[in-house]
């Protein structure tokens, strides 16, 4: 499913309206009418008060129409508006005045004495306050309402977006609205879907209201969730190199093992594992099936850059590459990897560290001829681009796309809610997983999962997008059969293999509406 931002969304409702012809009246009652058909699928409409709170725009008209549904279909209503009733225009308009005409209680809300006395005496609550449009901080009474609904503990269905939460960020903006579920309109804004927002929403129902698919399938959407259905089985690996993996620094040899431990046992295929002498006798003597290749050492125990033609020679008899995770405290160490950057000839996974530190990184992973994937923290991120950890937060995804396509690379932008940036600009917004993936271990265990789905004859975007996506299902089946205390990467490791093997129809049917981001209703 795409995703759209803010803007997006606005110019597709401009082309519904100029280029197909359905007036925006039609298009507010599309969307009513979706809210009133989620709230009566999720509550018992016809032996529950409802209320409705509506704010003094084309939200506050969508609520209109749930109201005179709510109405029309049996139903006890009032609604509460918070501005002036004079400042709606068009359909917005058009629908309050029909409500006024019908046997509804319609109440300008002046003090949040009033909406407290009555709020106690309601089942159910829709907050039509804000929509998607809301840049500012919310202060006031708006706030105050939204801070008395949350504490009042009623259900609540937020209209396309939680009122106080950003569009396109996902920020709070003050305060905002936590709802039990949310009915949103075209298309996932982007701030339903990246945390906090996406906690804010409670669970999310998506309704085109009428859009043909042209409009919100459309190319021109560059955004989209990381879709199940490009989900298949880890590729055959039979005859072919493997891969090598690069530890430099012999304080985070633990992390390259475990990645290329990850590889190994989801593709069955050979993992060498190349590592300073001091630390690489250690490992080869367990019994892992990882292949370690000890290299020389500089005086501070990092890869010495002696080692450069011997790795560039067994670089080249496997399939890929991967380097990371550590900061190797030698500057020598450094520049080497820097060159095998720019010299390796394979495709290239790159994470940690080390990356953000190198003087000219940006041109040595430019002048690569093949494939290049970043996997990146938003900390990482940071040093990577020189923006700040509280500007990535508003604008990762633009980020990220100007990173990626600068780079010509693939990254994974680690989080909540990872991201795949495209050097074609296209961001896929990844929802298995959750919170569990900030765990410790779970980059080396992201880094290899996405190793082990490589073959040449994909895309490098779909091998990336698959990796990160099997790498969060088996976050969510590690959640499913141990206490949260107990989900380490190794657990999330284990669970690999099984999530490759279950197919897309025994999954949860919770999980597979979170996994597309949202339940589709007319």
């Amino acid at each position: 499913m795409k995703i759209s931002t803010v803007s997006e969304m606005r110019e597709l409702d401009q082309i519904a309206i100029r280029r197909f012809g359905i007036r925006a009246e039609l298009l507010m009652e599309n969307a009513g009418h979706a809210a009133y058909t989620v709230l009566s699928n999720q509550f018992d409409i016809e032996e529950r008060r409802c209320v409705v709170l509506c704010g003094a725009g084309n939200n506050a008209g969508d609520g209109f129409v749930l109201a005179r549904k709510i109405r029309s279909n049996g139903g006890d209503v009032n609604v509460f508006i918070l501005g002036d009733l004079d400042r709606f225009r068009g359909a917005a308009k058009m629908n309050l005045d029909i409500l006024t005409r019908m046997p509804v209680k319609i109440t300008r809300l002046e003090s949040i004495e009033s909406l407290s006395a009555e709020l106690d005496g309601f089942d159910v609550v829709a907050d039509a306050i804000f929509g998607t449009g809301l840049t500012r901080t919310v202060q006031g009474l708006h706030r105050e309402v939204i801070e008395v609904l949350n504490e009042s503990g009623k259900p609540v269905l937020s209209i396309d977006i939680p009122s106080g939460i950003h569009g396109d960020t996902g920020q709070v903006m003050g305060a905002a609205v936590r709802a039990t579920c949310t009915v949103t309109f075209g298309l996932p804004k982007i701030g339903s879907l990246l945390f906090p927002g996406y906690e804010f929403c409670g669970r999310l129902y998506v309704s085109h209201i009428s859009f043909p698919p042209s409009l919100y399938d459309g190319q021109s959407l560059r955004i989209e969730v990381n879709s199940p259905a490009t989900w298949r089985p880890a590729p055959d690996w039979k005859d072919r190199g493997g891969a090598l993996f690069v530890g430099a620094d012999p304080n985070t040899f633990a992390a390259s093992h475990l990645a290329a431990l990850t590889f190994l046992r989801v593709s069955g295929a050979n993992a060498f594992l190349a590592l300073p002498e001091s630390v690489g006798a250690g490992i080869a003597g367990k019994e892992t099936g990882v292949v370690v290749v000890p290299q020389k050492a500089t005086n501070s125990g990092c890869i010495s850059p002696s080692n450069r033609s011997s790795l560039l020679q067994l670089a080249a008899t496997t399939d890929l590459v991967i380097l990371g995770p550590g900061l190797p405290a030698d500057e020598k160490t450094l520049r080497l990897q820097q060159e095998l950057v720019r010299t390796i000839e394979k495709p290239l996974i790159l994470y940690g560290d080390w990356l953000a530190a190198i003087p000219g990184y940006v041109e040595s992973v430019f002048q690569r001829k093949a494939g290049t994937v970043l996997v990146s923290t938003l900390s990482q991120m940071s040093r990577i681009t020189g923006e700040t950890l509280s500007y990535l937060e508003k604008n990762r995804i633009d980020v990220l796309q100007r990173t990626a396509k600068e780079l010509n690379a693939v990254i994974v932008l680690e989080g909540f809610h990872s991201l795949v940036g495209c050097p074609d600009r296209r961001v896929y917004l990844n929802l298995s997983g959750g919170g569990s993936l900030t765990r410790a271990g779970s980059s080396d265990v992201l880094a290899g999962a996405v190793a082990s789905m490589f073959s040449p004859r994909l895309p490098l975007n779909e091998v990336v997008r698959t990796g990160v996506f099997a790498h969060g299902f088996a976050v969510d089946l590690s959640v499913k059969h141990n206490r949260q205390s107990e989900l380490t990467a190794r657990a999330i490791l284990e669970s690999l293999p099984a999530a490759l093997e279950i197919g897309w129809a025994d999954v949860d049917e919770p999980l597979r509406n979170r996994y597309a981001g949202g339940v589709r209703v007319s």
